[in-house]
């Protein structure tokens, strides 16, 4: 039985196996390494994978489905003629399609993939990618990460000598920055940060914003076909401009034919402000692995989206030396998968390797906490795994009643950066019952165990009767809704507290708050104090207070900042 290596990315997906000493990129049925990654439903109501489903972005947008990917783990539905698909659903379908190519040219029956994901894909959205998975017939033990696969394909698991390397991946959707150290035959992740939002794909929208701006029209006077063709436009002036320095974009609007002729500096220049958005997954990655530029042995481009000109060109400048760029972008995640999947077999031919993961998001709990004029104070977050430990790893916490005579301590399972659990992912709740005591008697143990592939388990142990309740936090069962989302932020708007409005206040919480979430322990204990004495100090609505408090809160902040740098 053989295992296959699949890359399944926003724009196109690849699968891989290791044959005859050698991994194997494996063609499609037209031949070709790349299918995109794209769904449609034809006439007959049957469903098309890949290029024939792309080309039906333009002629058929209402029955076609593309990066869906950004979408994993979301209750968002596409409806595409008479079906309704989850992303889930979609990204199955092209699991079908790359299994089945494995099939035809390995002649043998497959069962078993080892998948790639962004580092920064949060636990719904590993999870909803291990469904997938299994609804296209296969058995997901191991999910590995993009930029993990990446060093694999480079062969950096085989040496010898001790390094230290940085991937930079820039997919068609998302962006992920990884810092991994090799020793001992150990590959550890240090550190990853990134964007689930960022890729290939909005530097097209780039384009057509811009496209639009130019010729003075509007998005709304395009019907969804006009704007796929115009889409499709984007994407391959983006393309070309990756081998010529000029290329051209035209469209036929309502009966008008539109033409934008644009060069590499002008994109650049259109493109400074996702380019800028690099640079803070970049930050904290480097931050929170304790590491600089100059640390670094190998600097490794992957994803598509870094054939682009202006990228190679920005990673050059930031890192002051060029990137390695020896294997197909397009190409690397995969062939890096199917290595994997062999070491996973125990491929004979392969150096035998430890590939250690970490836990991209901080994991955590709901408390509430008293402020300094004795108030309670409810819906923080307080970290129990903290982002970029080392895999798999068990942590355990205790918390205190608060209430006189609580016979239910409820723990509230999150993940995210915010000091404010609302603003996390709830992902389960748990309760315990205690003895009815004064408050601070009675006590819970609070274990979460975080595993190599994913998997949370919270564990909550009365201490004074021992009883234990455990919870293996499965499935996107409190995913939130895209409506549920926008009543939440419109919820969350309409709150307007005197004096918060004020700009200064406002300045000083959202940087305290952008702080606390690039900071960890310590320094982030003590972001989160100032913050809750400032938000008191607010409630009281002196100005002069205010002003004073607020003065010192700059100047702590400011410190913060700088130190840092």
């Amino acid at each position: 039985m053989s295992i296959i290596g699949i890359d399944l990315g926003t724009t196109n997906s690849l699968v891989s196996c290791f044959i005859n000493n050698e991994c194997v990129i494996i063609p499609n049925a037209l031949q070709e390494k790349l299918t995109p990654s794209v769904v449609s439903v034809d006439e007959n109501g049957e469903i098309l994978v890949g290029r024939a489903a792309k080309e039906r972005l333009i002629t058929h947008p209402h029955l076609t489905a593309a990066a869906f990917k950004r979408y994993m783990g979301t209750n968002k539905k596409y409806n595409l003629g008479k079906y309704t698909f989850t992303p889930t659903e979609l990204s199955s379908f092209v699991l079908r399609s790359l299994k089945a190519d494995a099939e035809a040219f390995l002649q043998k029956e497959i069962t078993e993939a080892v998948i790639s994901v962004p580092a920064y894909f949060n636990d719904q959205q590993r999870r909803a990618t291990k469904q997938a998975g299994e609804m296209a017939g296969l058995k997901v033990e191991r999910l590995i990460n993009e930029p993990t696969a990446a060093a694999v394909a480079y062969g950096l698991h085989q040496s010898d000598s001790e390094r230290n390397f940085l991937v930079f991946d820039l997919g068609g959707g998302t962006f992920d920055v990884s810092i991994l150290e090799l020793f001992d035959d150990i590959m550890e992740v240090k550190a990853v940060a990134g964007d689930n939002y960022l890729g290939g794909e909005d530097f097209d929208q780039c384009l057509i914003d811009y496209f639009l701006k130019y010729h003075k029209l509007n998005k709304d006077m395009l019907d969804l076909k006009t704007f796929s063709a115009l889409k499709k436009q984007a994407e391959g002036c983006k393309i070309a401009l990756s081998g010529i320095d000029r290329h051209e974009m035209n469209c036929t609007i309502n009966g008008q034919d539109y033409i934008l002729r644009i060069s590499n500096s002008e994109f650049e220049t259109l493109a400074q402000d996702l380019l800028q958005k690099l640079k803070q997954p970049l930050q904290r990655a480097f931050r929170d692995s304790n590491t600089y530029t100059d640390d670094l042995d190998e600097i490794i481009m992957v994803g598509g989206a870094t054939k682009m000109p202006i990228i190679r060109s920005f990673a050059a400048k930031y890192f002051g030396r060029l990137p390695l760029c020896s294997i197909n972008p397009d190409e690397v995640v995969a062939y890096g998968a199917g290595v994997y999947a062999a070491m996973k077999e125990r491929n004979e031919s392969l150096k035998e390797t430890v590939l250690t993961d970490v836990c991209p998001y901080t994991l955590g709990t709901e408390v509430a906490t008293y402020n300094e004029f004795g108030e309670i104070v409810e819906g923080r977050f307080h970290p129990i795994i903290e982002r970029n430990t080392i895999l798999p790893c068990s942590r355990v916490e205790r918390f205190y009643t608060m209430y006189d005579f609580q016979t239910v301590i409820r723990v509230g399972v999150y993940q995210g950066e915010s000091r404010m659990v609302e603003n996390n992912i709830k992902l389960g709740e748990l309760e315990v019952h205690v003895p009815p005591e004064l408050r601070g008697k009675s006590a819970v143990d609070v274990r979460y165990t975080y595993d190599i592939n994913g998997i949370l388990e919270v564990e909550v142990k009365s201490v004074s009767t021992g009883e234990v309740t455990r919870k293996v936090i499965l499935k996107n069962e409190c995913t939130l809704t895209e409506e549920e989302v926008e009543a939440r932020l419109k919820e969350l708007a309409e709150i307007k507290i005197y004096p918060r409005e004020n700009a200064r206040n406002r300045y000083l919480l959202a940087k305290g708050e952008r702080l606390y979430e690039e900071t960890l322990s310590d320094v982030r204990a003590q972001i989160a104090q100032a913050l809750e004495h400032f938000e008191a100090v607010l409630d009281r609505q002196n100005r002069e207070e205010i002003e004073a408090e607020a003065e010192r809160l700059e100047k702590f902040l400011n410190r913060i900042e700088e130190w840092e740098k």
